[in-house]
């Protein structure tokens, strides 16, 4: 007896129409046919895909031919009157960013929203855009670099050592870093690691697939605002998470994600999302998949697979660069943004989607970045439930890539870092200090959201050199 395995994508193959009518088919089949040969089942499903009409009076059969022959579903339509969501920082959130979360909330999956200050437009979501959902996710809604975030190491090498030696520093980025959409490594710079054999791999043969390419790319970084930077972090306050004395010490710092493996499946599932729901033009990049489907499940399972393989990379790199320098870790914070959590939201479990927005429960540690000649801060959530448990992600663009590279030139960047005393290693104009909100009033409009635990400078930074935009 063959064991019953029929999937959604084989009844899409042979050309059924999407849910209803494929959900049908798979309870049907699974619950009718489980011992019945897999092709006799696909013979017999595909009559009735030709002929519904002959089998509406059959008591099994016929509640697929039903959904076969009804009328074509009318297009989802939004609510009229969107789910309330707060606003941090509204002088200075573009009104892209604000029209994007407006239309999100009147999603029919929608239970709450927040809208952090480092807000701006971007594909769906906004970039700072918090959304809680029905037992729905968005792939949009979490970003095509699934997984993105910041990782700290806090290390024994005394700040003054740091000053005296940044040539030393300096090379073990170029030697230890690799940067760029689509760049991965080659024979014996490659690295192994559990996360090569996580067994989501194994899943579906499209995400056996793209194991090579995380093999590749596991410990690189992408382009436009990636990067790995060492510089200094004043510790202004004592928390027993940390376990630090107040004082300045070297620090190294990194920003990247979940690289080609995230974006492709991002892509995948996305359009597995479009093609199930025909929804109006301007929510058509907030598809959702029902965490009920097997579309749906899967993507959960790949989305958090990218979120390990993120880690991962952070944890290679940060390794590598330890040991470079023959230091020792005294602390390490590190936080997703770009990723889908359950989470209670007033009383009820949701699906809260952090598109560019740091976690911050209560006492939660994370890392606001500012520029690469702004600070960053080490920062704890107060758990504001308004805010759906969330903060900024950085500092916020003020200007698209485009506009800043057409608004700075090379000359006007390097007295920017030469003046805050930094030295970058590639880096694009798109990517200039100026073309980011001021960190500090960022950092003001969230008092309620976090406390500042800590402050960090750059000294060093390391970013793509072509200002690519993240694969």
């Amino acid at each position: 007896m063959a064991k019953y395995r029929i999937t959604a994508r084989e009844l899409r193959v042979l050309g059924y129409p999407e849910s209803p009518a494929i959900s049908v088919a798979l309870e049907v089949a699974k619950k009718h046919y489980k011992k019945v040969d897999k092709q006799q089942v696909f013979d017999v499903l595909q009559q009735v895909l030709l002929h519904p009409d002959k089998f509406l009076g059959d008591d099994v059969l016929g509640k697929i031919a039903v959904k076969l022959i009804e009328p074509e579903e009318q297009e989802l339509t939004t609510l009229t009157e969107g789910v309330r969501f707060k606003v941090y920082g509204a002088s200075f959130v573009d009104g892209g960013a604000l029209a994007q979360m407006e239309t999100a909330t009147k999603l029919p999956i929608a239970v709450a929203g927040a809208l952090m200050p480092d807000a701006h437009q971007g594909y769906g979501l906004p970039i700072g855009g918090v959304l809680a959902t029905d037992n729905a996710i968005i792939p949009y809604g979490v970003g095509v670099d699934i997984g993105c975030r910041m990782s700290m190491t806090i290390l024994d090498i005394p700040v003054t050592f740091f000053e005296k030696q940044q040539q030393q520093f300096k090379r073990s980025l170029v030697e230890h870093t690799l940067f760029g959409a689509g760049n991965g490594f080659k024979g014996k710079k490659l690295t192994d690691h559990e996360i090569l054999y996580h067994e989501t791999f194994g899943i579906t043969p499209y995400l056996r697939n793209l194991n090579d390419k995380a093999v590749a790319q596991l410990g690189t970084s992408g382009g436009g605002n990636h990067f790995v930077e060492w510089g200094t972090i004043e510790i202004l306050q004592e928390d027993e998470q940390l376990n630090l004395s107040k004082g300045k010490y070297l620090a190294l710092l990194s920003h990247s994600g979940s690289r080609g493996l995230g974006a492709s499946i991002a892509g995948y599932y996305t359009k597995i999302a479009k093609e199930q729901l025909r929804l109006p033009r301007e929510v058509g990049n907030l598809a959702w998949l029902d965490l009920n489907s097997e579309e749906g499940m899967e993507y959960w399972l790949a989305m958090h697979l990218a979120g390990d393989y993120a880690k991962a990379c952070h944890d290679v790199i940060h390794s590598k660069l330890t040991s470079a320098m023959g230091a020792q870790v005294l602390a390490k914070v590190e936080n997703h943004h770009n990723f889908a959590w359950k989470e209670r939201v007033y009383g009820k479990e949701a699906i809260v989607h952090r598109k560019g927005a740091t976690p911050a429960s209560n006492k939660e540690l994370g890392i606001i970045p500012g520029s690469m000649t702004a600070p960053g801060f080490l920062v704890k959530g107060k758990g504001n439930p308004e805010a759906l448990m969330s903060a900024s992600h950085g500092a916020g663009r003020k200007m698209s890539r485009k506009t800043a590279s057409e608004s700075f030139t090379h000359h006007a960047l390097k007295k920017m870092l030469n003046d805050h005393g930094v030295t970058l290693i590639g880096g694009g104009l798109d990517e200039a200090p100026g073309a980011y909100k001021d960190i500090h009033q960022v950092m003001k409009a969230q008092e309620d959201l976090v406390e500042v635990l800590g402050k960090f400078q750059p000294k060093i930074v390391r970013m793509a050199d072509d200002g690519s935009k993240e694969d």
